[in-house]
């Protein structure tokens, strides 16, 4: 039985992962759930699995929780030292690193450096300090498996094949909610439109991501230090059925494309139960019912996020830190209504050009740089404010 660490337990990975759980209880076991704010579904998820630690986001979630503690309920700790004992616990074989954003950096290298295996969900470790990581997990003897539907798939068709053999992998993305719309159209789209993904369910800010293309520029710098692949040998393309996950262009131009219904539960049954294939209940993708598959280059005048990212990542060192966190920042900014959608990548991209990065870091060097981009970015979004009035 493979025993459990579940970072981020009340998102859409989390819930996703519990599912898969509840469906195999022979194959796991949860031994440690965490959350951010969300009390009341977790207080749900404990009933349900038994976990022996539960972390929670605030000193005041946790004495909510505390306060319907009986003889049967975990430890429940709260705030990083909460998440650094969920993230090593000695008894876990594997942590599913599913928080969402930036704070996800920290528990996920204290598992890699304890030498658990991470199932990977939170791309943003790796696009800070991806080459940190790696060389930890080389160290520790971790094993990092993608949850990301794109680079379980890449992770996956390269199964059997040479390394060296591979040309380029080509990550899929399905355009969001605003593919078809021109620039006219873009400068008035709301958060509610943005947050009207065609294909996929997922987070707030991984929704918002999606429709500026900034999601699949995080998943570039990802699938670089996942795969050890140089930027110029990883490409996007526009794919908006969400059918095919990725493809791998090998030296004799034979083509791998991993193709299945758009479901989590299948990119995280695979993490969950690797090297075993589990059946999640992923539908099954009935041919006669695809009408086509089509494909189409990015438009990085309408998306420049996408463009931001690759120069992040050739830029090395910090800016990829900074880049996150800028965007971070932004999206917020718009859901609360204080930046259109539009101003976005304009945003980002100012932040990125007041930045000298280093390049030779540690993860404290990492964190200092995104905490100056987010001051950085809250300024400028307040400058743009008082321009408005």
């Amino acid at each position: 039985m493979k025993k459990l660490s579940i970072l981020g337990s009340t998102g859409t990975i989390g819930k996703n992962t519990l599912d898969v759980v509840r469906r195999f209880p022979e194959l796991f076991r949860v031994l440690a759930l965490s959350a951010g704010s969300n009390v009341e579904l977790l207080e749900e998820q404990i009933r349900e699995f038994s976990p022996r630690l539960v972390v929670i986001g605030s000193l005041e979630g946790a004495e909510r929780l505390k306060k319907k503690k009986s003889s049967s309920s975990p430890e429940i700790l709260w705030g990083r030292d909460g998440l650094d004992a969920a993230s090593t616990m000695d008894d876990v074989d594997l942590v599913i690193s599913a928080i969402t954003g930036a704070a996800g950096l920290i528990p996920t290298f204290a598992a890699v450096k304890a030498g658990k295996d991470v199932a990977l969900a939170n791309k943003e470790s790796l696009v800070l300090a991806g080459d940190i990581i790696m060389k930890e997990a080389h160290k520790s003897g971790s094993a990092i498996l993608p949850v990301d539907s794109e680079h379980s798939a890449v992770f996956q068709s390269m199964k059997g094949q040479k390394r060296e053999d591979i040309k380029r992998i080509i990550l899929t993305a399905s355009g969001g909610p605003f593919l078809n719309h021109s620039m006219e159209e873009m400068q008035s789209v709301t958060p509610e439109d943005a947050l009207n993904h065609p294909r996929w369910l997922m987070g707030s800010k991984v929704t918002i991501d999606s429709a500026t293309l900034m999601n699949k520029g995080l998943e570039v710098i990802e699938a670089r230090w996942l795969f050890d692949l140089e930027p110029d040998k990883i490409d996007v393309c526009i794919h908006p059925e969400s059918v095919i996950h990725s493809m791998i262009e090998y030296n004799d131009r034979t083509i791998m494309a991993h193709m299945s219904y758009p479901d989590m539960r299948g990119p995280i049954s695979y993490a969950l139960g690797y090297p075993e294939r589990l059946d999640a209940g992923v539908p099954r993708l009935d041919f006669g019912e695809l009408k086509s598959l089509t494909f189409q280059k990015p438009d990085n005048v309408r998306f420049p996020c996408l463009g931001l990212a690759y120069r992040a990542l050739r830029t090395g060192g910090t800016m990829p830190a900074v880049l996150n966190a800028a965007d971070e920042v932004a999206v917020g900014a718009f859901l609360k209504g204080e930046i259109p959608f539009i101003v976005i990548p304009d945003v980002i991209e100012s932040v990125m050009e007041r930045h000298m990065p280093l390049q030779d870091m540690d993860i404290k060097g990492v964190l200092e740089a995104d905490g100056w981009a987010r001051k950085e970015t809250s300024m400028i979004i307040k400058r743009y404010e008082r321009r408005k009035i």
